[in-house]
């Protein structure tokens, strides 16, 4: 049996890879007796884990359940994850004696145990750590204590995978994880262990989990649409068929004001589904009939309605009007304590409040005024109407009587005309099978006379699409030729401009000639500008690091007041073999200084 149940795991899909969920609670190598609900020797301890902390809830985040908020199956109290314990409770793991084997607690100064990911509907654990003469048998004397096992897999490695019947007794086996193991009293390295316990993945598991999903999710959706058909307002009754009886009672109906809206829905469904008929039609008129009266009751009630109306316009206005003359009585009141007499027996806050007041009533009361004014205009305007829409009414007052006449005898003489009509229509139809066979050929020869006009029509078009195939042929040749001519141009400019370019070239380097041989003409223009030059050569030798503009103008000035500084640069600017410009500092600082090259300006030449 136990084999048959070990085939049962065939699926499970082991996963020994590294672990990487922490247990949340330092505490938690809590007594394994305390956890499995068992008592251990010697002692009366109470069971610390009930069976209920890990019932599975419904978890609706498959991709196959929609509408339903998903819940994550890893929240504590869940359903799935077991809730912390309480920070505060202090717990100690002690051993455990079995028949076969005695189980040690862990270090409590060592880290708790950890544990991999919990898959959904896990009801399979992984132990490791195994002792290697530990058999089948001892692991189901160990692990049973958790729970009613369906299956043990051992492997021929010191590790099995055992699978439970519920999912709250996964979490019982977990809390064993850290317990060395040892079988008997022997002290062979073969018979311990220190066990590891995790969760596994199991096919199925999930599959069982899944299927419980559907379930709640078919559940879910079953009570969500009781819940909108209860929400659902209520269809309109279905309106009867016509039947006689049903007529009279319509007709009954139609005379009663409370029943009328519902009974003119019913006439009008059964006109328009075409009850109507010679044997039915008295009895449709005289229904026709109960209805047009009560059109003199809705008149009377319109009119009841305006007087109401009206009246209630003339309460408002008397009211607004009462309303307008206190705030006219207000603001003269406002008016009155502006004034000299009393304002200047009031504090400096107390005048200003009391024209905030003033100014706020003033609004109101323009406000109320033209709102009055608006009513009386409305009025003058509605009184012009009437007196135009007077007359009318009187002769429509006066005249009903005679209209009503008139109406019976028009209805005679349309009935007369109908009858004459059918007669009229029937004599057509007998016309119509004794010529039929005119008609035909005349149809024939309009039909001929419309094909050779859509023939000739048709050759036009031929001719025209000729045409205008060979007025595009011409316009491409043409284009073709246009752009043949313009990629000739685009190469005459091209060696225009490169001809253009080396004459520019040409012309400057002979400009540049010019330019220098002139300036190397330039010679000294007087006696004066030698004494200068030897005088400002001069000084900038003995200033190494050269001075600027305004430095050299002011000691020129002292030797001849009439020089200028412009005139100086310029001079300066002549001769760039003896006189060189620089610049110093950066931003702020910047300034243009003249030193004295002409040793270097001797070397080059």
């Amino acid at each position: 049996m136990m084999a048959a149940a070990a085939d049962g795991l065939g699926s499970i899909a082991i996963d020994t890879t590294q672990l990487n969920m922490s247990v949340t609670d330092p505490t938690a190598w809590a007594t394994a007796m305390n956890n499995l609900g068992m008592v251990p020797v010697g002692l009366a301890g109470q069971q610390l884990v009930s069976d209920s902390i890990c019932v599975p809830g419904f978890d609706p985040s498959l991709n196959m359940m929609t509408g339903i908020t998903p819940i994550n199956p890893m929240i504590p109290g869940m359903g799935l994850v077991p809730p912390p314990p309480p920070t505060d409770m202090s717990v100690v793991k002690e051993i455990i004696h079995c028949k076969s084997c005695t189980l040690f607690p862990p270090n409590p100064n060592l880290p708790p145990p950890s544990t991999r990911e919990r898959p959904p509907g896990c009801k399979t654990v992984f132990v490791g750590g195994l002792p290697e003469n530990a058999t089948e048998e001892i692991i189901q004397e160990v692990f049973e204590q958790c729970g009613d096992i369906t299956a043990i897999r051992k492997s021929k490695k010191n590790f099995c995978h055992i699978r439970f019947a519920e999912e709250f007794m996964v979490d019982k086996a977990i809390y064993l994880s850290g317990y060395r193991m040892r079988l008997g009293s022997s002290t062979d390295k073969k018979d311990s262990g220190r066990l590891h316990v995790d969760f596994a993945q199991a096919r199925d598991d999930f599959y069982e989990w899944e299927c419980k999903q559907r379930m709640l999710a078919r559940e879910e959706r079953h009570r969500r649409k009781l819940e909108e058909d209860r929400l659902r307002p209520p269809s309109p009754p279905a309106i009867m068929h016509y039947s006689e009886h049903e007529a009279t009672l319509l007709a009954e109906k139609l005379k009663d004001d409370s029943k009328f809206s519902e009974a003119i829905t019913v006439l009008l469904t059964w006109i328009e589904r075409g009850e109507v008929n010679r044997r039915s039609a008295n009895q449709f008129y005289s229904m026709v009939q109960s209805a047009n009266s009560h059109v003199r009751r809705l008149m009377n009630e319109k009119a009841n309605h305006e007087q109401e109306m009206e009246q209630a316009k003339e309460n408002f206005k008397d009211a607004l009007t009462g309303i307008l003359t206190q705030f006219e009585q207000i603001v003269a009141v406002f008016n009155a304590s502006a004034r000299q007499k009393a304002w200047d027996h009031f504090s400096k806050a107390q005048r200003k409040n009391i024209d905030i007041w003033r100014k706020h009533s003033e609004e109101l009361r323009n406000a109320h005024s033209e709102q009055l004014m608006g009513i009386r205009r409305e009025e003058e305007m509605e009184m012009s109407d009437d007196e135009s829409t007077d007359t009318p009414n009187k002769k429509m007052r006066v005249d009903e009587s005679a209209l009503a006449a008139q109406a019976y005898a028009l209805k005679e003489e349309n009935d007369s005309l109908r009858w004459q009509l059918d007669a009229y229509r029937n004599e057509v139809e007998l016309l119509k099978q004794e010529k039929g066979q005119l008609f035909r050929t005349e149809e024939n020869l309009t039909k001929d006379q419309q094909l050779q006009f859509l023939q000739q029509t048709m050759q036009g078009m031929q001719q025209q699409l000729l045409t205008i195939q060979e007025e595009l042929k011409n316009k491409k040749s043409e284009l073709e030729q246009a752009k043949e001519e313009q990629n000739h141009t685009q190469a005459l400019l091209k060696v225009l401009q490169e001809q253009e370019i080396n004459v520019l070239t040409v012309a400057l380097v002979n400009q540049d000639r010019e330019n220098n041989t002139e300036k190397r003409t330039q010679g000294l223009k007087s006696e004066k500008e030698a004494l200068l030059i030897g005088i400002i050569s001069t000084f900038l030798h003995v200033h190494p690091f050269g001075a600027n503009i305004e430095y050299l103008w002011s000691y020129m000035q002292q030797l001849d007041s009439k020089i200028s500084a412009n005139e100086i640069e310029m001079l300066l600017m002549r001769l760039p073999r003896m006189f060189k410009q620089e610049f110093t500092g950066v931003g702020a600082t910047l300034e243009k200084r003249w030193k004295f090259c002409a040793f270097e300006g001797i070397k080059t030449t």
